[in-house]
């Protein structure tokens, strides 16, 4: 469904991205991870048509997003970091507005509106004033965009970013409900974020891909070790030294100077409790 081949994009002298290559199969629902600057928002704005690439090649739903740019804009449901909405107009205005803008027929556009603003749960906010909304459902409407003309693919740059813990869990499983129907590629830089929802994740660094996996190996591979906590009765000292020879031990220390519990540092490869 979304195919990257030897993408590379130089702002001037300097390659914000460099050969990156991946595919989302139809589908799927996958995190692009990687920490500011590492070439992600670049990545999504030439798979969005926002911008060609220096060289390389992106395609959605086998279209070329440089040849056939309009036919995949209308295949794609894009929410930017940075949410562009009109502040003055209300919810149900904006989204007739942006349903219009995205082709939907004018017939259908009532129909639209209701669909979205019911996904997203923005039913008894739609008479409301989009600056008056909370960052929480400013976030849902720019989702409730995204959805409008039922695009098979969405893009989700940051989605839960600048929300409260709360609004987090609400998009969050706002997300996860979109999953059967739509295949999603979605922008982080917290794993865990994506862990809670993607399937198989790509990292991205200065510009390149250096891991594609899922959620589960990935975090396995990143702690290599795990602690136990054992309180004891007897000489730590003594308990202290048999513990380091056992097979997966990596290190013992106190977990205070008069404590009686040791710290027992381990390798994954088994559970040694």
């Amino acid at each position: 469904m979304i195919e990257a081949e030897g993408l590379t994009k130089f702002y001037g002298p300097l390659p914000a991205i460099r050969d990156v290559s991946f595919k989302v199969e139809k589908g799927e629902v996958v995190g692009f991870l990687g920490p500011n600057g590492a070439g992600k928002s670049t990545t999504i704005r030439v798979l969005t048509c926002y911008m060609p690439p220096t060289s390389g090649t992106a395609r959605v739903d086998g279209l070329d997003c440089f040849e056939q740019s309009l036919a995949v804009r209308s295949r794609i449901g894009y929410l930017p970091e940075n949410v562009p909405l009109y502040g003055e107009q209300t919810v149900r205005g904006f989204l007739r507005f942006a349903a219009g803008a995205k082709g939907v027929a004018g017939k259908k556009v009532e129909a639209e509106v209701r669909r979205v603003t019911g996904t997203c749960g923005l039913e008894s906010s739609s008479h409301r004033i989009i600056g008056h909304l909370s960052k929480g459902f400013r976030q849902r409407v720019g989702l409730a965009q995204a959805l409008l003309n039922n695009p098979s693919v969405l893009v989700l740059d940051e989605p839960t970013i600048g929300l409260d813990p709360t609004q987090i869990i609400e998009i969050r499983r706002l997300i996860q409900g979109l999953r059967e129907d739509h295949t999603i590629l979605l922008s982080s830089h917290v794993l865990p974020e994506v862990a809670q929802i993607c399937q198989r994740v790509l990292i991205i660094n200065k510009g390149q891909i250096i891991a594609t996996d899922t959620p589960a190996n990935l975090t396995s591979q990143l702690q290599k070790s795990a602690q136990i906590q054992v309180e004891i009765k007897g000489e730590t000292r003594e308990l202290a030294s048999a513990l380091e020879r056992l097979n997966g031990v990596q290190k013992v220390t106190s977990a205070g100077p008069d404590s009686r519990k040791l710290i027992v540092e381990t390798d994954r490869s088994g559970d040694l409790r």
